[in-house]
């Protein structure tokens, strides 16, 4: 594993990562079946989940300003009592993505899921048992670029949450702004997504008899300005206020790990205090996502494209941390916990580190 991680570099080929998929296919049982052919020009299948990936990426990325254009367009044509409807519909339901939201268990067991799993391919990987009449505190790391594995372990079915952790309901905190998009709000609340705010986290935190999971991507949308294969730099510092919104609850805290998901990705090189970094940072603060000048590969072909590379991720929850319930903590009681969870989080990170292609020599480093 060593000798494999160690042949990886910030700007290796796609043959290289292909080849270095196979060579691990003999290492971790069932990883051949699940990452499938290696030549997309000449694969069927590979085409085909690429086909499937690239239809789920054009929908979550191109849907949402197209939704708007239709809403607003539509009062302007002979179907402008769709909009009103629309708009009447979206006035009675206000409030229902800051109450725990509307999943859609037929959308969250779409069939899309799964070819999107099968593509990388994505495991969930369940290293303690998590009693359902708690509520917990999921952090989850690294953000990577697009997320992809808090998606598909968290806002679906088709890595079997529900079948390793029975009993416990999973809510994946995503930025607000995205539930002010008509029609697009709608399918964000259908796969369990909550706005990233702390009314909406209280709420599910406050529920009684327990079984609900509240996952924030911690970094958020800053952290994936560092996302790039073989790093793991996680933006955790500073970032406190999860620990105080768990202690508020007396929630146990819960550290995820996803190894994999900055593999995922290339991205144009942006330094701290290069002029691309401070427009990312400006752009950011002005529009509360960040804008990372990501690429990877193609449909058939492996130079260039929007499509991420089909890297295995293993998404491995750890134990979870005893948290005492306190309305009101001190900075030092969250400073502490903070510092607790930092080492719990390592310890994950390096107890599985080798099984998934990370040298020995590598560590996780807080900014």
């Amino acid at each position: 594993m060593g000798q494999l991680g160690s042949k990886r570099n910030h700007s290796f080929s796609r043959e290289v990562l292909d080849s270095s998929a196979h060579e691990w296919h003999s290492q971790i049982p069932g990883a051949g079946r699940a990452l499938g052919a290696e030549s997309a020009a000449v694969s069927f299948s590979t085409g085909r989940r690429d086909l499937h990936l690239h239809e789920v990426e054009a929908r979550s990325w191109k849907n949402r300003k197209r939704e708007r254009v239709l809403f607003i367009g539509l009062f302007f044509t002979r179907f402008w009592l769709i909009s009103v409807l629309y708009a009447t519909w979206w006035l009675l339901d206000w409030d229902t993505p800051s109450k725990g939201g509307r999943r859609i268990h037929c959308i969250r067991n779409s069939i899309i899921w799964r070819h999107m799993k099968n593509y990388f391919p994505v495991t969930l990987v369940k290293t303690a048992e998590l009693d359902p009449s708690k509520n917990y505190v999921v952090g989850f790391h690294p953000h990577g670029v697009l997320v992809a594995g808090a998606f598909l372990n968290f806002c679906t079915e088709a890595t079997g949450f529900s079948q390793l952790f029975p009993g416990l309901t999973p809510h994946m905190m995503m930025l607000t702004l995205w539930f002010r998009v008509p029609f697009f709000r709608d399918y964000l609340l259908s796969g369990g997504l909550i706005p990233s705010d702390k009314d909406s986290a209280s709420y599910v935190l406050r529920r009684w008899g327990g079984g609900n999971v509240l996952a924030i991507a911690v970094g958020g949308a800053q952290e994936a300005l560092d996302a790039r294969p073989g790093t793991f730099t996680l933006l955790l510092k500073n970032r406190k206020g999860f620990i105080r919104l768990a202690m508020e609850h007396g929630a146990p805290l819960v550290p995820v790990f996803s190894f994999g998901e900055n593999e995922l990705f290339d991205q144009v090189n942006n330094p701290e205090g290069s002029w691309l970094r401070r427009t990312q940072h400006c752009l950011q603060q002005i529009m509360g996502i960040s804008l990372p000048l990501f690429h990877a590969r193609g449909m058939f072909q492996y130079s260039f494209g929007l499509l991420p590379y089909r890297w295995p991720i293993f998404t491995v929850v750890g134990k979870p941390i005893k948290v005492e319930k306190k309305h009101n903590p001190s900075q030092e009681e969250v400073d502490r916990l903070h510092q607790t969870y930092i080492e719990e989080l390592c310890k994950l990170f390096e107890e599985h580190k080798t099984k998934y292609n990370v040298p020995e020599d590598r560590h996780l480093e807080f900014i």
